[in-house]
C-alpha cells in the first residue's frame, strides 16, 4: 500500500464532526512527513468517504483544502464544528487521536 493510500485509509476513521491534524496523521504512520499528508489529502479520490476536510493545522486554523477553504468551512459546520476567523472552535474538544 502506499502512503498515500494509507493516509486515504486512515482518513476514514475519522469520525464525523471531529478533526484531527496532518501531524496526528504523519505521527501514526510513523513519520515526520505533515506535508506529504497534505498532498494526500489534496489528492484523495475517496472524499467525503475519506473525509479529508476533517484534517486542520496543528494550531487549530482550518489549512488548505482542494475545492476552497468556504467549502471547508461548509463542511465542518454541517458536521457541527464552529470556525470562527479560520481556526477551529473549541479544537481541544473535538480533536481525533487515532
Amino acid at each position: 500500500m502506499s502512503f498515500q493510500e494509507k493516509v486515504w485509509e486512515l482518513l476514514k476513521q475519522i469520525p464525523e464532526g471531529k478533526v484531527t491534524t496532518y501531524k496526528i496523521i504523519a505521527e501514526k504512520l510513523g513519520t515526520k512527513a505533515y506535508r506529504a499528508v497534505g498532498n494526500a489529502c489534496h489528492n484523495n479520490p475517496y472524499a467525503p468517504e475519506a473525509a479529508c476536510h476533517r484534517v486542520v493545522n496543528s494550531n487549530g486554523k482550518t489549512g488548505g483544502f482542494r475545492t476552497g477553504i468556504k467549502e471547508k468551512i461548509g463542511l465542518l459546520e454541517n458536521e457541527g464544528i464552529e470556525v470562527e476567523n479560520g481556526r477551529i472552535k473549541n479544537f481541544d474538544k473535538v480533536l481525533f487521536r487515532f
